[in-house]
Order: structure tokens, then sequence, then C-alpha cells
């Protein structure tokens, strides 16, 4: 295993956040700084690369398959697809390979709910509070701190991220006792009491023109195959915003925004309060009945 520094960038100083100045060198020392973050909660976990060969600007490329060419030591895992074939997706279990990752215009990693040994068997919940547009962000707090109380209530313990695009993932860690279907149907059922509860402001319509200008709560990343944005991976919008887990108490804080961190700035926050998320796995709990 190479050391991140080893990792060879091909056209380092190719630029991919234009109005900002942000090249792939800056993406790569990013991801090598806070990779004792963020390895912890991408590691064993199949990647679909968000790729922007020419900078933000143009053309995205969501990627299944592993990259042609991947060194030997980038971990990969072999995915049999419920309508026939395979995918050879690849991991980031290390700060090598997320340099690497970087090198491929790979600014944004999504994630698998499930590890590679068990794939049928997800690790957490999510909830993904999706705002239409014009819709200010402390109705968004507010659905994340309901969320948590009907979590809290059911025996669960809820963790809270700012996507760094316009709303927040609610996320709950289970123990891998249940498959993506159950976990999908106990989630939509969670999500249609919510929504019940405050139905002016929250909807699970699916289709933008039932929401009438309410906050999505949407399950649909729990479904197998389906992935949800790394924690701690940057977005591809101005800025470079970066999906930053919080402190639940953080959804208190009026200041808060989607996008407040940035990969500029978010380096500077671990550093002075490590990551939020560092004991969510210990906090697993059995999905209940």
């Amino acid at each position: 295993m190479p050391s991140p520094s080893a990792v060879r960038l091909s056209h380092a100083d190719k630029v991919l956040f234009p109005g900002d100045g942000i090249t792939k060198a800056d993406l790569a020392a990013y991801y090598e700084s806070v990779a004792g973050a963020m390895v912890p909660h991408t590691r064993d976990r199949p990647l679909n690369l968000w790729r922007w060969n020419a900078g933000i600007g143009g053309a995205r490329i969501v990627q299944q398959e592993i990259p042609k060419g991947a060194p030997d030591w980038v971990r990969r895992v072999t995915v049999g697809r419920r309508a026939g074939g395979s995918v050879c997706h690849a991991m980031a279990n290390d700060a090598a390979t997320l340099v690497w990752l970087a090198n491929q215009n790979a600014i944004t990693l999504h994630v698998w709910t499930s590890r590679a040994d068990r794939l049928d068997r997800p690790d957490r919940m999510i909830f993904d509070l999706d705002p239409p547009e014009g819709v200010d962000f402390a109705g968004v707090r507010r659905a994340a701190l309901q969320v948590g109380d009907t979590l809290r209530d059911l025996g669960l313990e809820p963790f809270a991220m700012v996507t760094g695009s316009k709303g927040v993932h609610v996320v709950a860690p289970l123990r891998r006792t249940a498959d993506h279907d159950r976990v999908r149907a106990s989630a939509g059922a969670i999500a249609e009491e919510i929504a019940q509860r405050a139905p002016g402001e929250l909807t699970t319509h699916w289709r933008k023109e039932r929401r009438e200008g309410r906050i999505l709560v949407d399950v649909a990343r729990n479904t197998y195959a389906q992935t949800t944005v790394a924690p701690y991976a940057v977005r591809a919008r101005p800025g470079a915003p970066v999906a930053t887990p919080l402190a639940w108490e953080e959804l208190e804080d009026p200041q808060l925004r989607a996008d407040r961190w940035t990969l500029r700035t978010l380096p500077a926050r671990l550093d002075e309060g490590g990551d939020p998320w560092a004991g969510l796995r210990r906090a697993a709990r059995t999905l209940p009945a």
C-alpha cells in the first residue's frame, strides 16, 4: 500500500472548480487531509464515482465500474446485479485510494448502505430531507429534529449530516439483521408518519408537482444497490461545499446551512472537534418490528 503522497497525479494543475481556482491537486490534498475521518465511513462499501473530467462546468459521468487501470492495491468488490451480470466496484479503504480517485476526477463519492461482506444487510437507515427551491433552511432543520425524535421513540439513535447541496440526511445505524426490502419498508412507514404530523411542511410524494412547496422525506436511498453521498465528500458546486457530519445539537443552530463547510474550511473543523460520527457504528441498533 503506497503512502498518499506517493500517488502520482496527472495534470495536477487542472482547474476543477473554475470560479474558485480549485485544482485537482487541491482536491487530492483535501481527501488526504480528511482520510482519517472519512475512511471509516467508506471502508468496505462499494462506490459509485461522480466524475467531472472537464471540471464542474463540464459533463458529469456517474460510474459504477472501477476505472480502467486501477492499481492492484485499490480494494474492490464484484456485485451481482438483480437483473443479471455483475459490476466490479472500487472501495475507498485508505487515504491512498482517496487520492487516486481524486486523480480520476472523482469529485464526489457515493457509497452503498451495506458493506462488502454482507451486501444484502444494510447497516444504516437514511432519511434524505430534500427541500424545494426557496424553502428556508430552518424548515429543513425542524424536519430533521422531527425525524430524530421519531427514531428515538423507536429505540434507534439518529445522526445528522448536511449534504453540501440543499438538505440534510438523518441516519440511524443498524445491526445487520434485516435486508434492504425490510429496511426500506420500515423507513417508508416512518416517513409517512412524520409527514402526516406536519402535512403543510413535509411530504413523501416523489413527483415534484405533488410536493406543493413541501420538503420531501425521501427514503429511496435504502433500496438495494442505491447509494448515498459519502460523509466528507466534496460536492461539484461553486465553492466546493462538503457533505459534513454534525453533532446533533448543531441542528439547533440558526446559522446552519447545507453548504456551510467547504473543501477549504472542513479540515480545520476536523482539527478542532474531530468527527462527530466517530461513534456511529457503536450506536447500531436492531431494526424494530
